[in-house]
C-alpha cells in the first residue's frame, strides 16, 4: 500500500514537472518570436488596455500614422491590397474581418505593430514609432473591421 502511495506520488510530481516545462518553454516560444504566426507578444498582451480614447483627434492622428506606415502593404481600406502586399497573405494582411476582433484586441495589436513579424513580412515599428503612435494606429485599424 505504501509502495502504491509512493509511485502514484512520484507519478503526480513528474507530471506536474513535465507540465511547467512545457508550459514555460510554449511562453517563451511566444516572446521570443517563435509563437502562433511568428508574433511576439506578452503572456498578458489581450490584457492590455488602449489608454487613449477614440475621439477624433486621436482617430485622425492614426489614421496620418496608418497612410505613413501601413497602407503601402495594407491598403488604403485595410483590405491588404496595397502596393506593397505580399500576394500570398493577403488574408492575412486584411485588417477589416470582424471575426479576427476576439483574438486581436487592442493589446494584440499594439505587440503585433511593435514587434512585427518575419513572415508573412510586418516590419517592427518598435524604432519608427512611439507607443503614443502605435495606440493611435491601433485606435484606428479597430475602426476598419467590418461591423
Amino acid at each position: 500500500m505504501l509502495r502504491t502511495v509512493n509511485v502514484l506520488g512520484f507519478a503526480a510530481l513528474v507530471y506536474v514537472v513535465a507540465i511547467t516545462f512545457v508550459s514555460v518553454g510554449q511562453a517563451q516560444q511566444e516572446t521570443n518570436g517563435g509563437g502562433k504566426g511568428g508574433w511576439t507578444l506578452p503572456p498578458n498582451a489581450a490584457d492590455e488596455k488602449n489608454p487613449l480614447t477614440a475621439d477624433a483627434a486621436t482617430l485622425a492622428a492614426g489614421k496620418d500614422v496608418f497612410h505613413k506606415k501601413c497602407e503601402r502593404c495594407h491598403g488604403p481600406g485595410g483590405l491588404g491590397d496595397g502596393k506593397d502586399a505580399d500576394p500570398d497573405a493577403q488574408q492575412d494582411m486584411d485588417l477589416t474581418v470582424a471575426r479576427r476582433a476576439a483574438r486581436n484586441p487592442d493589446g494584440v495589436v499594439f505587440y503585433k505593430v511593435m514587434n512585427g513579424r518575419k513572415k508573412p513580412k510586418m516590419p517592427a515599428q518598435k524604432g519608427e514609432l512611439s507607443a503614443q503612435q502605435i495606440w493611435q494606429v491601433v485606435t484606428y485599424v479597430q475602426t476598419l473591421r467590418r461591423k
